[in-house]
């Protein structure tokens, strides 16, 4: 056998049982907006690794969403009527407190995403991870009145202990893992925690920075998976997260056709418009947490 992560075990979705989400639809779909803050002069800010210290050029390119995109993002939700889930930096509520601001009056969630982008948790001790776990859930629990539910890591790079982590920390569920379009049961050394969709496929910085697509391709990405799944879901209902940040399709040539593939999204029948919390909580009654 090979090393194994012995957080979960192997299931074929053919094999689960079908079951609706709340109004009887059968795809539930979140969109998440991306908030991020990076140190200036980080030698690595994610996405162009080994480039210049300081890097000022690709610094203030994600720099420009927090003072730009991230507005224009907002406006587009509110008018087609989106709650978004806002995965946020904590770094961002000193740095800049009006980003978190314009989408926390959209109704959506916010879950933790570190401390700052420029530190993953792959590259943290166990200590030095366990204090930003803490730190990080304290300064949104300050800021927001409640403590964050939800997890993803900074990079997509979590530890080979950062669900241990979480779950001691009184997290319900992360959103590290792309390994289903349902959600999956994490085993921790404590509790179970909730692993909920957030696929590679359908975010805007694989798409557009890894791959060199453009924003049609990624509203056409969007707009295909829907239909896709509407279809599917009638068998196997799934969660699709809809994943953008800030400096990427805050652009105004990518909102356009971002625009043009929410308005699908929200038109297309079976489709619960939701937050990851929200999908945690009802499938909880679906499949309680193994004891």
């Amino acid at each position: 056998m090979l090393p194994s992560h012995d957080r979960f075990d192997y299931s074929p979705i053919t094999e689960r049982t079908q079951f609706t989400w709340p109004g009887g639809g059968t795809l539930a779909v979140y969109v998440a907006v991306n908030c991020e803050h990076f140190a200036y002069g980080a030698t690595d800010l994610g996405y162009t690794p080994g480039g210049q210290s300081p890097d000022t050029y690709n610094w203030a390119w994600r720099e420009w969403g927090n003072r730009v995109g991230v507005f224009r993002l907002a406006d587009t939700l509110r008018e087609v009527g989106i709650r978004p889930t806002v995965l946020v930096n904590a770094e961002i509520y000193d740095h800049a407190p009006q980003v978190v601001e314009a989408l926390r009056v959209l109704g959506g969630e916010v879950v933790a995403h570190g401390r700052t982008n420029s530190r993953i948790p792959v590259a943290q001790d166990e200590d030095e991870e366990r204090r930003t776990v803490e730190h990080v859930r304290a300064v949104i629990e300050r800021h927001e009145g409640a403590a964050p539910r939800g997890w993803m890591s900074p990079g997509a790079a979590p530890s080979a202990v950062t669900e241990d982590l979480l779950a001691e920390n009184g997290f319900d569920y992360t959103l590290d893992w792309p390994i289903d379009d349902r959600p999956v049961w994490l085993r921790t050394r404590s509790r179970p925690i909730l692993s909920v969709p957030y696929p590679h496929e359908i975010n805007d910085l694989p798409v557009i920075v890894h791959h060199h697509g453009t924003g049609r391709d990624f509203a056409d990405r969007i707009v295909d998976t829907i239909d896709e799944l509407a279809e599917q879901s009638r068998q196997q209902s799934v969660v699709l997260s809809i994943s953008t940040h800030t400096f990427l399709t805050g652009q105004p040539d990518r909102l356009r056709h971002f625009r043009r593939a929410l308005h699908h999204v929200v038109e297309t029948a079976g489709v619960w418009l939701t937050t990851p919390g929200d999908i945690a909580d009802h499938y909880r009654t679906i499949e309680p947490p193994p004891t």
